[in-house]
């Protein structure tokens, strides 16, 4: 298992080693010992699997009272996951790393307290199975807007498919300093 840092040094991808034969693959796709060499040290507590279609864009999303790190990786098709530092103050703030993962590359994406998370289905459909270091708390989940053109992602889909939430979610430089983390 391989610990690849990012240009937002605190978000990092895991790359598991593959051994890949006739009858298929094998891959350890956790192992606590290795992350925590990597600084990754929360314990998860709640797994969670979400399906989802072509063009489907999901996020961003973050929860300030119950906040959870994220241990992210699609199982069934090809994602971009893109976790954003909605830290106010940090060196970061405002921007974003984003990666494919799929169920060819096997690799995750840690995604730590203080960045919202989302993801875009780039294939026919994808099945994302993550990791969360606390419990989902609907009460304290926020959001940035998925298209903020202060943020610029490219979510790599042409018509995307959201929900009404994440249709109206608030552009980040709108978001009053205790509606983010510190």
């Amino acid at each position: 298992m391989k610990v690849i840092e990012t240009r937002i040094p605190d978000v990092k991808v895991i790359e598991p080693r593959v051994f890949e034969d006739e009858r298929g693959y094998f891959l350890e796709s956790y192992r606590e010992s290795v992350l925590q060499e990597a600084g990754i040290t929360e314990a998860f507590i709640q797994d969670n699997i979400s399906k989802s279609y072509k063009g489907t864009v999901r996020g961003l999303h973050y929860q300030l009272e119950q906040p959870q790190a994220k241990l992210v990786q699609c199982v069934v098709g090809t994602i971009l996951d893109v976790a954003v530092d909605v830290r106010a103050g940090s060196k970061t703030f405002g921007q974003y790393v984003a990666t494919k993962l799929s169920a060819d590359n096997h690799k995750q994406m840690y995604v730590p307290v203080g960045f919202a998370h989302g993801f875009s289905v780039l294939s026919v459909e994808a099945v994302v199975y993550y990791k969360c270091s606390d419990y989902y708390h609907q009460p304290s989940e926020r959001g940035v807007r998925w298209d903020d053109p202060d943020i610029r992602i490219n979510w790599g889909v042409d018509k995307p498919v959201l929900s009404d939430k994440d249709r109206v979610q608030p552009l980040l430089k709108s978001i009053s300093k205790n509606e983010l983390f510190t």
